[in-house]
């Protein structure tokens, strides 16, 4: 399920409010959203959003990246905030080159990282170029 196939007759949907899209969105509405880049590569899909407990706030979401019907795929956590919602495409944009992201760190699904880990979070943060929020 994506937005455009979520049932937004069961939830209200607020006014678009400084940025492009609705105020609110449900987490499960973005699931399995495509990801591009600036040059329109597709560069995977939004598998996981991961939530920093301590703040409340969305801190990465899980893209994937490769392989075929989930076999060998990559997965990289993304700073939420290097994600820009595109809503006149329906996807997100993330301003990296394809070759970028294959080189970015990242895991595969039997071996995530500690994402509360405070130097890996700096190192995620640094190569995407985003600035990660103190606690």
């Amino acid at each position: 399920m994506n937005y455009e196939t979520t049932d937004t007759s069961i939830m209200r949907t607020a006014e678009i409010v400084d940025g492009p899209g609705p105020a609110f969105m449900s987490a499960g509405s973005l699931m399995g959203e495509d990801v591009y880049n600036l040059l329109d590569e597709d560069l995977g899909d939004v598998k996981e959003l991961m939530l920093d407990m301590r703040t409340g706030k969305v801190a990465y979401a899980v893209l994937s990246f490769g392989g075929f019907l989930g076999m060998g795929e990559k997965l990289f956590a993304v700073p939420w905030a290097a994600l820009t919602l595109d809503t006149e495409n329906k996807r997100f944009i993330l301003n990296v080159s394809k070759e970028r992201l294959e080189s970015a760190p990242g895991f595969d699904a039997d071996n995530w990282p500690d994402m509360a880990d405070p130097i890996w979070a700096t190192g995620i943060h640094s190569y995407y170029g985003t600035v990660s929020s103190p606690y």
